[in-house]
């Protein structure tokens, strides 16, 4: 969503640097600790860092990447954007000569705080070797542009003012500084010389996590988001977090990006916030889902988000009939106890399959060390066919439970069935069976896809897997024409295999692994 026009629309542009990378010389180790997050203003909510100049390894796998994606070096994919879009601006760009001598290693982009629903405009720092020549690159260009800017001057730093967004750009120490407005580049400024994100307990303790090697690290402030967003964000986010154990208002996280020769690694910490970190492995359950599936992911030891959620819902109360107190004990009565229900549970695993509308459904399946589970389902079932609830049927047979039918479900029912130590709540009564009978025939573990996301998480468990291929002709067959910027990225999107997510803990951390696989 950058705005930043600036009549000096190279400058702007030139913040795609920061995240991806323009070949040359130099290299590095992770950039945690730069001086451009000295830069941003404290509390910024999310703060980005990459490598504008990778070398070795690091270049040569993200050039790899990129020959895959858009058939070029990912430096001069860049480049070629940016020249064009200084085209479509009617300027003339020519990247070698104007930017290339003064160009430092790292650049950034701080984003300081959500308006609505959405992030504020960057800022962004681009390092520079030379900043006499960026100061003089400064001049040139917006002395060209078709709109004028002024000259403005605060605490010694001199800079530019103008353009069709009356956006800032100047050099302050060894960095070159593009601002959505006057206000926030003195804001620059004032970081450099004070106050600012890169001195920050929070904000250090957090990006210290980033993983060695990386092309890109991003820092968020996960608490300040939804503090911030007061309401904008869904309270299912917020409801997510506390499920996984992470106290959303004191949470960070940092994602590191590395690219392989054929696949592109996310590694995600979080800091919990003091809260223990969530463990287990339910990778058995996830590869035993079916193999139709085209997304699936599991979690482990589900039991204690299941205890949380009754526990919440209790407390609460179940409008217009329970008051808060009443649920637990209003079933109890009736021979369903959910806390003892919970507490036989394990782990908890999701599938969805289908290639269109009309064939799209899925299951949450949970498996329990006993049959209680199962039991309860076939009791509640009775329990509400007993009162009468509109739209519950019996489901019989070799597996027990109920359906139940509404117009805001769609042409499908949902269906909550239990046989032995499973339980499958499925959207389709299809979807509910074959999640009860999960391992008896073709599954997930026997797909090509999922054996390669497996082999590229090596020891980190596989939580999580979406069929590329399969994810993208279900999008295809959805997603309208209007939609323009997904039809855009569809050329892109096709050439991505398959991705796979792990899960794990390293103390107060909570950390994942997403891999991508690209295809030629």
């Amino acid at each position: 969503m950058l705005r930043i026009r600036l009549t000096i629309s190279i400058l702007a542009a030139l913040g795609a640097l920061a995240v991806a990378g323009c070949g040359g010389g130099g290299g590095g180790s992770s950039s945690s600790g730069s001086d451009l997050a000295d830069l941003a203003s404290p509390g910024s909510l999310v703060f980005v860092e990459g490598k504008l100049k990778p070398s070795g390894e690091l270049k040569a796998n993200a050039d790899a990447i990129a020959n895959r994606l858009a058939g070029e070096s990912l430096g001069e994919l860049v480049i070629s954007e940016l020249e064009a879009s200084a085209q479509g601006e009617g300027e003339s760009f020519d990247f070698a000569t104007e930017v290339k001598p003064w160009l430092g290693e790292e650049g950034a982009l701080a984003f300081e705080s959500v308006e609505g629903s959405e992030l504020s405009e960057p800022l962004i720092a681009v390092q520079t070797t030379n900043p006499e020549a960026t100061q003089a690159f400064v001049e040139k260009r917006t002395k060209e542009a078709s709109k004028p800017s002024r000259d403005v001057s605060y605490e010694g730093v001199d800079f530019k003012v103008g353009g069709s967004e009356d956006n800032a750009v100047g050099v302050i120490g060894d960095a070159l500084v593009l601002a959505g407005s006057e206000k926030e580049f003195k804001a620059a400024v004032d970081a450099s010389g004070g106050d600012s994100l890169g001195g920050e307990d929070r904000f250090r303790n957090a990006i210290a996590a980033a993983s060695n090697g990386s092309l890109a690290d991003v820092y968020i402030d996960l608490g300040g988001i939804l503090e911030q967003s007061k309401g904008e964000v869904d309270p299912q986010a917020s409801a997510v977090l506390q499920a996984s154990g992470i106290d959303p208002g004191e949470a960070t996280a940092v994602a590191s990006v590395i690219p392989h020769s054929e696949q592109v690694e996310v590694e995600l910490s979080s800091d919990l916030g003091g809260e223990q970190a969530p463990g287990g492995d339910a990778s058995e359950l996830l590869g035993s889902l079916p193999a139709s599936s085209f997304a699936a992911f599991s979690f482990a030891e589900f039991n204690q988000q299941v205890e949380e959620a009754i526990d919440n819902l209790d407390e609460e109360g179940v409008s217009p009939d329970l008051e808060p107190g009443e649920l637990k004990g209003s079933l109890k009565q009736a021979g369903v106890d959910l806390d003892k229900i919970a507490a036989s549970l394990e782990d908890g695993a999701v599938f969805v399959d289908g290639s269109d509308r009309a064939s799209l459904g899925g299951a949450l399946v949970v498996t329990s060390k006993s049959g209680e589970a199962a039991d309860a389902v076939a009791s509640l079932g009775r329990l509400l066919r007993a009162a009468k609830v509109p739209g519950i049927t019996a489901v019989s047979g070799k597996a027990s439970g109920f359906s139940i039918r509404n117009g805001e479900l769609g042409d499908k029912s949902l269906v909550v069935v239990g046989k032995g130590k499973r339980v499958a709540i499925g959207y389709g009564l299809a979807q509910a069976v074959a999640g009860l009978n999960a391992g008896s025939g073709a599954t997930l573990s026997s797909t090509p896809g999922y054996k390669a996301a497996v082999t590229a998480l090596g020891k980190t468990p596989i939580s999580g897997y979406v069929d590329g291929p399969a994810a993208l002709h279900l999008a295809e067959a959805l997603v309208p024409r209007s939609k323009k910027e997904f039809w855009q990225a569809v050329p892109y999107l096709k050439k991505i295999t398959y991705i796979g997510i792990g899960s794990g803990t390293n103390g107060e951390l909570a950390t994942a692994k997403l891999i991508a696989g690209v295809g030629k």
